[in-house]
């Protein structure tokens, strides 16, 4: 059965898999998209206030959403996002740190215009292998109804 807007429950929480930064892959990523001197070597990292090598932000919110497709979002009725607000990077990705993301469900609505489809926001919340909380975002999606039409 495809995962579809019907789906989702205001106030439930998925926890989803992780990802484990790797040296080579933080500076390759910053290295195209954010060539920092932190996130680019141990020396820019060292002579930086975070003291060592650390991933990218925009590299830990492109990790969390690799998960989010492959657990989550892969064979649903997703139609795709009009947006994310409130980005916030609360702890900084060390090399070798493991991030494990949840999904935590806020609202939904069916939209008006387009009765076949509705928005869903959640807030995602990305913890190290600590438990310590390194990132959250607001998110809102569209996804198809799975029933169109069918009283609510």
């Amino acid at each position: 059965m495809t995962f579809a807007y019907e789906d989702f429950e205001v106030g439930s929480t998925v926890q989803l898999s992780g990802h484990t930064f790797l040296r080579e892959e933080i500076i390759e990523f910053a290295s195209r998209f954010d060539p920092q001197p932190f996130h680019m070597s141990e020396e820019g990292g060292v002579a930086s206030p975070f003291g060592e090598l650390v991933a990218s932000g925009w590299h830990t919110c492109s990790a969390m959403m690799g998960i989010l497709v492959r657990d989550r979002l892969s064979g649903s009725t997703s139609m795709g996002s009009p947006g994310l607000d409130n980005i916030r990077w609360i702890k900084p990705v060390r090399v070798n740190d493991t991030v494990r993301l949840s999904v935590s469900v806020l609202s939904k609505r069916i939209s008006a215009s387009k009765p076949d489809r509705g928005l869903v926001s959640t807030r995602w919340e990305a913890h190290n292998q600590h438990g310590d909380l390194v990132l959250t975002v607001d998110s809102s999606a569209i996804f198809g109804l799975r029933e169109p039409g069918k009283p609510r």
